[in-house]
């Protein structure tokens, strides 16, 4: 092989070792950002889920009539709020989440009608492509989730539950189990859900300091930008956990790379060597024949 073979290959080397510090780099960033998420989404977890044990337990003791987001409708009009990332290098964790929103719309029923708010620059730039209709997008606001967008996002919904324009509303999201394991989770959000009472039991009433219907009002749309953060949260913290693992996975990988073109290089430049100890052994042979 030619010495400019050898030359490219000295160069695939040393491109190989710089992406390999790339990928170590985003690693640990990973691991960081990992750890603070962590954190925040272990502080809300049980703020939200206690919170939607009460409120599906008071939407099962009250009458559907006393606030809009507790009436339940035929699903005609329904919305997902898709959540994924706004950057790649994070292995499947976004096509992931966009195959479970497809899946859900092709599963759809004959009458509904399915839109869409997506958060994160990956489902944005998928569906954007697609003909499903796009009401909202959200990017570049997955990197630090602040609880601001999760107001915004929830009150867009609710203003077009309550204005009849949408009779169900469902989150998409991957739910954070461990850096290596990420559910993807399709979670109703609106209407608030009623408990199943089995048996004969009569499930037991509250007593309200105030009317109920002045309690639902700041009670519900609270409820819903908490279950919206958590989501977010959720997701942030998978995305990190998911991006960790690619980095990890791609470091180990750019090293076997680079052991294999090393062992490569090596048997070439020994192939040379000998070749040409061949070729001086041979000449001088020769001289001394002459």
């Amino acid at each position: 092989m030619s010495g400019g073979a050898l030359l490219h290959l000295r160069r695939r080397v040393h491109s190989v070792k710089n992406i390999q510090q790339i990928t170590r780099a985003m690693k640990f960033v990973s691991a960081s950002r990992l750890r603070r998420s962590q954190e925040r989404i272990f502080s809300a977890r049980p703020y939200a889920r206690r919170m939607l044990q009460v409120l599906n337990s008071l939407a099962t003791r009250v009458e559907p009539a006393q606030h809009p987001l507790l009436l339940e409708r035929d699903s005609h009009q329904v919305m997902l709020v898709v959540i994924t990332a706004d950057k790649g290098l994070c292995g499947a964790f976004s096509s992931n989440i966009i195959k479970a929103a497809v899946k859900r719309i092709e599963s759809d029923t004959a009458n509904e009608e399915i839109s869409m708010t997506l958060v994160g620059r990956k489902a944005a730039d998928w569906f954007r492509q697609r003909s499903w209709p796009i009401k909202h997008q959200y990017v570049n606001i997955m990197s630090q989730v602040d609880f601001k967008y999760a107001q915004e996002i929830a009150h867009t919904v609710i203003d077009y539950y309550t204005g009849n324009e949408l009779d169900a509303v469902f989150l998409v999201y991957n739910e954070f189990k461990s850096v290596i394991q990420q559910e993807v989770v399709v979670e109703p959000l609106l209407p608030i859900r009623r408990l199943n009472v089995e048996g004969p039991q009569v499930p037991l009433d509250y007593i309200y300091e105030q009317p109920p219907s002045v309690i639902f009002d700041r009670l519900l749309p609270r409820h819903v930008e908490t279950q919206v953060f958590r989501a977010m949260l959720e997701s942030e913290a998978s995305e990190h956990g998911a991006r960790m693992t690619a980095m990890e996975a791609a470091t180990r990988n750019a090293t076997e790379v680079i052991e294999h073109l090393t062992l490569y290089m090596n048997r070439i430049r020994q192939s040379r060597i000998t070749t040409e100890i061949i070729e001086v052994v041979s000449g001088a042979d020769a001289l001394r024949e002459d």
